[in-house]
């Protein structure tokens, strides 16, 4: 028998190796934060600008994860299906929000189409599907590139002004979203508010939603008292000067960010339902559902397909955020940034949640905030500090890649070695 204060450090060595990258990202966070010499409002206001963005498509990595088949790098071909979309509403002149949702209506049918495909390909490539996903992006960008530089404006003929290359063929390099044919902040000026504002809206709406689940009989007494204590104890936090002015410079689009709750909810409530009950039964072992009846082929279509789609959402609120997008390159680090973002949350290739998505997303752009800073302080060249953090989206993958195997391992050995001494006593 063990005793108690050798559980306890075996707890939390687990807890450290388990949390390793996300206690290295927070640990290169603070001292990026301490040499970068930026003010802490301004870091917020960023930082609340590329959760705005980012966060979507971060989320939409997670059901196949889940299913079992790792992180899904062709959500590249998603972006791309969204880029197309976003294309074609500005050769109709639809602009503004009727623009946008024209947009989000397009990238359905094309990116579960190719959603299908890529699913279809996966199934064939059981055990490979990260590094499968990683050149099917390359391959699509290839058909990509010949579709926006030879085909639309040559073959397909584009007549809105500013989408195709002047004195040539093919679509222009930069598409701005700010033109009147646009939809540029489409989504994010619905309604946006100071974080003041924005702060009492949530507040109230957590309690009341805490009330309501109590009145339903989903939720007892002591979790609603902890739903109002927590929105009381985050107003008065507020009103200390001194935390107020760290997010003075904050303008909060509120219905961005409800979309990304929607989303939070779409994941945790679709877990609940038999087929998320079926994307973790394939995850967990592909034959033991497969013995329990289930289509595990069918299963892991259907994830990669809706996660494809919603990749394609995802990239649509990035650009009209941006307000323009590289038609050539605005797709292509999609997948590897935020599959490095939802590691550092702690998620790992096989078990991912919401809360290691939104966390992930804070700390890597964060960073990405930090590093230029941080690396023209103590270096002399803000270059230093860039390819730092490109260095560190792919050490992540990497790093987390290293230690599935090395879990995998010491998985083995632990199974031997439970198995040797109910040998020995038989």
């Amino acid at each position: 028998m063990l005793k108690k204060p050798e559980l306890k450090n075996i707890e939390a060595r687990a807890i450290l190796r388990d949390n390793a990258v996300t206690i290295m990202f927070v640990a290169l966070c603070v001292i990026c934060l301490a040499f970068s010499g930026q003010t802490v409002p301004y870091v917020m206001y960023e930082l609340f600008g590329r959760m705005s963005r980012n966060a979507f498509i971060v989320l939409a990595l997670i059901l196949p994860i889940v299913a079992g088949m790792g992180i899904n790098f062709a959500i590249t071909i998603g972006a791309m299906a969204a880029q197309i979309s976003a294309l074609w509403t500005m050769e109709w002149g639809v602009s503004g929000l009727p623009g946008f949702l024209a947009a989000m209506l397009m990238t359905v049918p094309i990116a579960a189409f190719f959603g299908y495909l890529i699913g279809k390909l996966m199934n064939k490539m059981k055990g490979q599907e990260m590094i499968g996903g990683l050149i099917l992006g390359y391959f699509a960008n290839g058909l990509y590139q010949l579709l926006f530089l030879f085909i639309f404006g040559n073959l397909i003929p584009l007549n809105a002004p500013g989408l195709v290359i002047k004195g040539s063929t093919g679509v222009a390099n930069t598409i701005d979203l700010s033109t009147d044919r646009g939809f540029k902040y489409a989504l994010d000026n619905i309604w946006k508010l100071p974080f003041d504002k924005a702060l009492y809206v949530v507040c109230a709406a957590i309690v009341l939603i805490a009330v309501v689940m109590l009145l339903l009989k989903k939720a007892n007494k002591k979790s609603v008292i902890v739903a109002v204590a927590g929105s009381v104890a985050a107003v008065l936090l507020y009103q200390i000067p001194a935390v107020a002015n760290l997010l003075s410079m904050v303008n909060v689009p509120m219905f961005t960010f409800i979309v990304i709750g929607l989303l939070c909810l779409f994941n945790t409530t679709l877990m609940k339902t038999r087929l998320g009950q079926q994307f973790r039964a394939v995850g967990q072992n592909r034959t033991v559902a497969n013995a329990s009846g289930i289509n595990v082929n069918r299963v892991r279509v259907i994830a990669i397909m809706i996660s494809t789609v919603l990749a394609g959402w995802g990239q649509l609120i990035f650009v009209q955020n941006m307000g323009s997008f590289q038609t050539y390159g605005a797709h292509e680090q999609v997948g590897l940034y935020a599959g490095a973002a939802i590691l550092v949350g702690g998620a790992s290739i096989r078990k991912a949640n919401n809360s290691q998505a939104l966390l992930g997303c804070i700390l890597f752009h964060l960073l990405f905030i930090l590093a230029p800073s941080a690396g023209k302080n103590l270096f002399g060249d803000a270059a230093i500090g860039e390819y730092f953090r490109v260095f560190i989206s792919y050490g992540v993958i990497a790093m987390a890649l290293v230690m599935h195997a090395w879990k995998g391992i010491q998985g083995k050995r632990r199974k031997k070695n439970e198995e040797k001494p109910a040998e020995a006593q038989a």
